[in-house]
């Protein structure tokens, strides 16, 4: 994450290259303009037949009320609705298992807060084995709706004070985080209006699931502490789940803007806000030896993304003990990107594995049938003139065709446009591509040519991204 405020608070890029940048009207700078933007909807749960459950409240910031939690939702089953008050403090301190629920609501305007007691939750914390996870409690069954105004807040100041230095996916790290909301074998699920808060690791971690939405969502995680940024604090993650919808999500975190893991399929994303992020990644999968895993038929589209790594990225492991599989008939469309390196960008050498062990270990995954499609803003410059950068597998049983680029329009701020735009200076764009059969729509070079080299040499720095007023 490459800021704790919220976006967009610095002032506009100055010089000739801001200058010729037609930044999009309408994008929220903050949660309230968010809101306003996009006004969540849902029902208040009166006037209908639902029986309406309350809770008592936490009476200070340490007061439990895990249980009374849990015998809501069981009181609330089968037809009935939660109901967590606006203003009101729900403090959960010890695991739920909340993965017995049927035709259950939980109108949520109060704030749900989980302690930051960190050895207990390491000790006591639910576990799945998919890159070690833990979480702080899990929901699952069928027809579960989750909406309102309210916040669910992971305290995860603490956490990533102490997780300061380390890497979640290095083998040798034994500090686990909790994930804020995890679901397992939910069928039509649904979250509607809240806002995510300071997770101390994933943010939704959704697994063995059919039929999940997540609409009119803010998520946020800004640490107060420089030298303990939030990490790994993803909107999104998933394991074996199909039938997904994400719709008008604003997200300010310190990783994957929208992550689907291993055999995902049916994904469709519209409308998302991201600063800070990792971008919008398919993956990574093939992490796990022997295991075959897919990501299919999965549309992403009208993406603002600033101030992140990547914008459109797809991530396959490479190495001795990795998995096999696809990635197959994606479409990135309609994204607006301001100050990213690249803004396209396929790593088949994932996740940080050196150049030797990538070619005597290349990638066993399939890349086919990815769309780029009218992309548009500029990167930051780290990477020079190189805007985009796909690097496919040099397995000779891997397969990486048909990668296409349509209306692709993005600039560096050290020079140039992108080849299918009008040049305004010397310095043409260019794309880095190895490995892919077939023309891609636009010129690209090979990263070991003099073009190529000459265009990641030349470099820039530009200030944070923003979006000039009046919203």
């Amino acid at each position: 994450m490459r800021s704790s405020s919220f976006l967009f608070l610095l002032p506009a890029l100055a010089g000739t290259f801001a200058s010729h940048i037609e930044l999009p009207a309408g994008v929220p700078r903050s949660i309230n303009e968010f809101r306003e933007k996009h006004p969540h909807k849902g029902s208040t749960g009166c006037g209908d037949d639902r029986r309406i459950v309350k809770i008592r409240s936490s009476r200070n910031d340490t007061d439990d009320v895990a249980d009374d939690f849990l015998a809501g939702l069981k009181k609330a089953n089968n037809g009935g609705t939660l109901y967590l008050p606006e203003d009101e403090l729900f403090v959960i301190g010890k695991p739920l298992d909340l993965t017995f629920l049927n035709d259950i609501h939980v109108h949520w305007d109060g704030e749900v807060r989980f302690t930051n007691d960190t050895p207990y939750w390491q000790a006591n914390a639910f576990h799945h084995p998919f890159q070690n996870s833990i979480m702080f409690w899990k929901w699952g069954g069928s027809d579960i709706q989750i909406h309102g105004s309210g916040v669910l807040n992971g305290n995860g100041q603490r956490w990533w004070n102490e997780f300061a230095g380390l890497e979640i996916l290095d083998p040798d790290n034994e500090y686990l985080r909790p994930i804020l909301f995890y679901a397992e074998n939910a069928t039509n699920l649904a979250m509607e209006g809240i806002h995510e808060k300071d997770s101390p690791c994933w943010t939704n971690f959704v697994v063995t699931s059919r039929g999940v939405s997540f609409r009119d969502v803010a998520c946020t995680a800004e640490s107060n502490n420089a030298t303990a940024l939030p990490k790994n604090t993803d909107f999104f993650d998933s394991l074996n789940v199909e039938d997904v919808t994400v719709e008008r999500v604003w997200v300010n975190i310190g990783d994957d803007c929208f992550s689907p893991k291993s055999n995902a399929t049916n994904i469709h994303v519209d409308t998302m806000y991201c600063n800070g992020t990792h971008g919008q990644s398919m993956g990574s999968v093939g992490q796990y030896a022997g295991e075959m895993s897919f990501i299919q038929d999965v549309v992403i589209e009208n993406v603002w993304l600033l101030n992140g790594q990547h914008g459109a990225r797809l991530k396959t492991w490479a190495g001795p003990d990795v998995g096999y599989g696809f990635i197959d008939n994606i479409t990135f469309r309609n994204f607006w990107q301001a100050n990213n390196e690249y803004a396209a960008f396929l790593d088949s050498c994932y996740f940080n594995i050196d150049t030797e062990t990538c070619e005597k270990y290349p990638s066993q995954m399939n890349i086919t049938n990815i769309l780029f499609e009218n992309f548009s803003g500029y990167t930051s410059g780290k990477y020079g003139t190189a805007v985009a950068s796909l690097t496919c597998s040099t397995n000779p049983d891997a397969v990486c065709e048909n990668i296409t680029f349509k209306n692709f329009n993005i600039t560096s701020p050290c020079g140039g446009t992108s080849g299918n735009g009008t040049t305004t200076t010397a310095t043409q764009t260019v794309i880095i591509c190895d490995g892919i059969k077939g023309d891609i729509g636009l010129p690209c070079v090979s990263a070991d040519t003099a073009e190529a080299k000459a265009a990641l040499a030349n470099t820039c720095k530009v200030p944070l991204a923003t979006i000039n007023p009046p919203f």
